[in-house]
């Protein structure tokens, strides 16, 4: 009888261990199991964080090559090569910004002079062209009392037909029906809103439509449509003048193979240069 009973003891042991033994292999199963999951998800891990860093490098590489195509795509698009613009000095202001100009300034040079945004300065240029060409010669003038732009002024006065202005603006001659040079227009350009203030009055006191050429300095009150630059230097005033021409006679399909050669617009003739020297030396000489 005991040594059944110690049979029994040693099967229930047996069961036991056995059971035992049986919940151990599925315990190092789970954690053999886990080992494999942590290590799959470590490496899951580690290959999102490496394809992060490449879809950010592809889309650094990606974004600078698409802002360069759109910088190209720009400088094709300009009425002028950018090089050209740089050469005339139009996108030189002046030490002094207007709240109507800032939008347009890029930024200060060293010496405080402030600079234009060429981009800006061409897209100006497109949307003044445009809008002259909305009108006949005989309804536009255009006034510039600032010698710098006489020599391009006159010649976009005679390839265009529009009638101009330059040293003096004849008072009244847009708003008094008096006068026998008296004559009805549709639009004034004005070269500089300080200098040619007066032509500026008249043409909003009768109001018509002005298109204005704006240095930093300039305030934009009264005009309908701006174009943006250096409107103090002869080489800026004219590129300024040689594209409105340029512009103005082929929407109009007028003899474009007349226009000068865009050299003639942003050279100084040499008679030009030396027109004053005698004078000076005159001054000098006879004590004046």
């Amino acid at each position: 009888m005991p040594r059944q009973k110690k049979t029994e003891e040693e099967n229930i042991v047996e069961e036991v261990a056995s059971k035992v033994e049986e919940n151990l292999d599925k315990v190092a199963e789970v954690i053999l199991e886990d080992k494999k999951e942590l290590g799959i998800e470590d490496k899951k891990k580690a290959l999102l964080e490496k394809a992060k860093k490449l879809k950010e490098k592809i889309d650094v590489t990606k974004t600078e090559e698409l802002k360069e195509k759109v910088k190209t795509k720009k400088r094709e698009d300009m009425l002028i090569p950018l090089d050209d613009y740089v050469k005339s000095g139009i996108y030189l202001g002046t030490r002094v910004v207007t709240p109507d100009m800032r939008p347009f300034v890029y930024r200060r040079r060293a010496d405080g002079l402030a600079i234009f945004n060429t981009d800006l300065i061409d897209e100006k240029l497109k949307e003044g062209i445009d809008y002259l060409s909305k009108f006949s010669p005989e309804e536009v003038v255009i006034v510039c009392k600032r010698q710098a732009g006489w020599k391009a002024v006159e010649m976009f006065s005679k390839l265009t037909g529009i009638r101009a202005f330059t040293k003096k603006y004849p008072a009244g001659i847009l708003t008094n029906t008096d006068l026998e040079n008296f004559f009805e227009n549709e639009l004034t350009i004005i070269t500089d809103s300080w200098l040619d203030k007066n032509a500026l009055n008249d043409t909003l006191n009768i109001k018509k439509k002005v298109l204005m050429i704006c240095d930093t300095n300039n305030v934009s009150k009264g005009a309908d449509q701006i174009i943006i630059g250096n409107n103090k230097s002869p080489k800026s005033l004219g590129v300024i003048f040689y594209l409105l021409t340029r512009g103005y006679c082929k929407a109009k399909n007028l003899d474009v193979n007349k226009i000068p050669d865009f050299e003639w617009w942003i050279t100084e003739e040499a008679e030009e240069r030396t027109q004053h020297i005698p004078m000076k030396t005159e001054r000098v000489e006879f004590g004046v």
